[in-house]
């Protein structure tokens, strides 16, 4: 009795929390038909926020995935001082509010700000461009990747790895060949977070980007610009689309779980 009471009560929540608001978000999108809906995506500044959107998370995907490889490999096969400060300074993003991060580069790189004026007068604009967007992205994106590999490289050990360098192998070498072999569940697992974490990032790029309609829009804030002007299916249509890129950045990140069970189950 009990195992079909919490049963009920984890799909109920699930349900209400998690399932109920794309719902509602694409019933709302489709509320006109199809059509109608459609016909929202073809504005110039909502393909300009969809590939504004898609540029900031190739870059964070890119540069995130080389530092959380050589950040993991640091953390797990060295010990050194500091490294605790430095795991902790690692997750510092997910305790951190994400529009006080956003401050923080409006303070070092805006018009009043402490590096701001003299990058604009050599002609170098970070705040309310994009360079901006990119680096508040990189900041709440930058834990993924290294605390996916963290655990799965420490359960390694080093083995592997002294034996290939007593074999000749060079540090590239022993990082692709030896290490990211047996890593690669979690690092693809990662930078599918890190994906999802970049498209759907709101806070810290609302307060640095400037809203500027067409260049620097990312898809949330869009999003918020058509809502606020009452575009009601405009706006539930690119949430929809922002949805289902998220959601299917989720999807396949449990996909090599998937595949590794049913492999297990056949054999």
């Amino acid at each position: 009795m009990k195992k079909y009471l919490l049963w009920a009560i984890t799909w109920g929540l699930i349900g209400i929390v998690l399932l109920m608001p794309p719902a509602v978000v694409v019933v709302e999108a489709l509320k006109n038909g199809l059509g109608p809906a459609l016909e929202t995506l073809k504005d110039p500044d909502g393909i300009a926020a969809i590939w504004l959107t898609l540029e900031v998370s190739l870059v964070s995907i890119s540069v995130n995935t080389i530092f959380g490889v050589l950040a993991a490999w640091l953390l797990t096969k060295y010990r050194f001082p500091g490294r605790s400060a430095l795991l902790v300074l690692v997750e510092l993003p997910l305790s951190i509010s994400p529009v006080v991060s956003g401050l923080v580069w409006l303070l070092l790189f805006g018009a009043q700000g402490w590096w701001g004026p003299s990058l604009e007068a050599a002609g170098i604009h970070i705040a309310f461009a994009v360079p901006g967007i990119m680096l508040a992205t990189l900041f709440v994106t930058l834990p993924y990747v290294v605390r996916t590999l963290v655990p799965l490289m420490e359960q390694q050990g080093c083995d592997a790895e002294e034996a290939a360098m007593l074999a000749g192998a060079n540090f590239w070498q022993i990082l692709w060949h030896v290490t990211l072999p047996g890593a690669r569940v979690a690092l693809f697992s990662g930078i599918l977070l890190t994906t999802a974490r970049a498209m759907g990032e709101f806070g810290a790029v609302s307060v640095v980007s400037g809203h500027i309609p067409g260049l620097t829009e990312t898809m949330p804030l869009h999003i918020e610009s058509l809502y606020n002007g009452y575009q009601t299916v405009a706006a539930f249509t690119m949430a929809t689309l922002l949805a289902a890129m998220a959601m299917s950045a989720v999807l396949l990140r449990s996909a090599p779980e998937w595949i590794a069970r049913r492999r297990g189950a056949q054999a």
